[in-house]
């Protein structure tokens, strides 16, 4: 492939305009998750900003120590958020980890190790088939076994890391199906499209579940199109942008055929939501799919986004509890969807919503993140717990499903028994009156 300037092809290289955004104010410092743990202002938006500079311009190559402060980046958008000069620095941090994946040199145990990720999570029916191993290990007593015998302790840390977020598994749910249209009860408002998710499908059929009655309720007819599959979110945060774009296709086709008819595409999973949204860039050199692609990016919504707009229409029975609403970087930074999730806590009579001290600052899921950086992913983890004990509450919210694996993962092993709950979970819950052990 040809070289451009300096380390970068000529395929989607950083903008140098971009680059130009960033007057080094250091406002970012405070707001990144790396530079907080460690300080270093190569592990910065900043000094990552700086890197990107140098080596657009020849002065850098892209050695397995540059690669390195890019992989170490959680992709959270914190900095997005805290930057007053409005750099786009999801831009460029997307358009250089593709340069990377194509030009970095990695050992042959960490491509391994990516391969079979990305050969697995975006695949359903490859999961649903996994889930049949891990509810063996689950249900036979070998987890139980593994874990308290230190056996765990001598694998490698990134299958360590996979075990550990693991969810406990039900071949019934996991294995369930949706229908393909679910309609509306009591007044009719509309009608949506919903994307399913590929982890979120598997491993958290029950918030599906909850999230079509939340909508049915709220006067929406619920189309799930059948031969949907991957959005592509892990590939593209990951730099896997070839692949990305061959599983945006994919899904474009397979809601298309809704567009005219569906008032929106929601979404439950923070991480799908912000890759959707940004489908038109994605997809903005295929001729015969950018104009489609942000056709059905401008119908994306957070089913926060919608519920936040609509007057309850589904009586809310009352939930006296304490919970700590955690923000999905995806969601707050990615997408700037901060006030809607509140708003709709805000409609359960008797909520309390504690704020978590440091919430800006991530879990540690970051998509693959908590799975090939484990050590960062544990620390920021721990952090988070500690935090959210700071609140005294005993059960947390969040609108992704990597953030509440994460978070459920540290919570164990600190031996906490705090509970975790998809937004809608919970909304559910108040509209068909169970009260989950107040």
């Amino acid at each position: 492939m040809a070289i451009v300037t300096g380390a970068f092809d000529t395929h989607h290289p950083p903008s140098s305009d971009l680059l130009a955004d960033c007057v080094h104010c250091g406002f970012c410092l405070p707001a990144c998750p790396t530079y907080t743990l460690w300080n270093r202002e190569t592990d910065s938006p900043r000094g990552r900003i700086h890197l990107i500079k140098v080596a657009l311009e020849g002065k850098a190559e892209i050695t397995d120590d540059f690669a390195r402060h890019f992989d170490t980046c959680l992709g959270c958008m914190a900095c997005v958020t805290a930057c007053p000069s409005g750099v786009q620095y999801d831009k460029l941090i997307e358009a250089a980890r593709p340069q990377i994946e194509r030009h970095a040199r990695r050992t042959f145990i960490d491509s391994l190790f990516r391969k079979i990720i990305f050969s697995l999570f975006p695949y359903p029916a490859r999961l649903k088939t996994a889930v049949i191993g891990l509810w063996l290990y689950q249900t036979l007593g070998l987890q139980w076994f593994v874990r308290s015998t230190g056996l765990l302790n001598v694998i490698p840390k990134r299958v360590r890391a996979m075990e550990a977020v693991a969810p406990e598994v039900s071949l019934r749910d996991s294995w369930s199906s949706m229908p393909n249209l679910v309609e509306a009860t009591g007044t009719r408002r509309g009608t949506v499209a919903m994307l399913l998710g590929c982890v979120q499908q598997v491993f958290f059929s029950g918030v599906n579940r909850a999230t079509v009655r939340v909508l049915s309720a709220e006067g929406y007819d619920v189309v799930i199109p059948e031969s949907q599959g991957c959005c592509g979110a892990l590939m593209l945060h990951a730099g896997l942008e070839q692949q990305a774009e061959q599983m945006a296709r994919r899904f474009v086709d397979a809601f298309e055929p809704y567009l005219e008819t569906v008032d929106f595409i929601v979404v439950n999973a923070a991480g799908c939501g912000s890759s959707l949204k940004e489908y038109g860039h994605l997809l903005r050199d295929d001729p015969r799919y950018a104009t489609r692609a942000k056709a059905l990016a401008n119908k994306c919504r957070d089913v926060s986004e919608v519920l936040s707009t609509l007057k309850p229409q589904a009586p809310r029975h009352p939930l006296p509890m304490k919970i700590a609403y955690h923000d999905a970087c995806h969601l707050r930074h990615a997408q700037g969807i901060s006030a809607e999730p509140r708003q709709v806590l805000a409609t359960i009579p008797e909520l309390e919503v504690q704020e978590i001290p440091e919430g800006n600052l991530c879990c540690g899921s970051a998509g693959i993140y908590n799975l090939v950086e484990p050590e960062t992913a544990d620390e920021l983890g721990d952090r988070k717990v500690h935090n959210v004990m700071q609140t005294g509450t005993s059960t947390v919210i969040s609108s992704n499903p990597g953030c509440l694996l994460q978070m459920k993962s540290r919570f164990e092993r600190q031996g906490q028994t705090i509970r975790t709950m998809h937004l809608v979970e919970l909304l559910d819950a108040s509209i068909q009156g169970d009260r989950l052990d107040t």
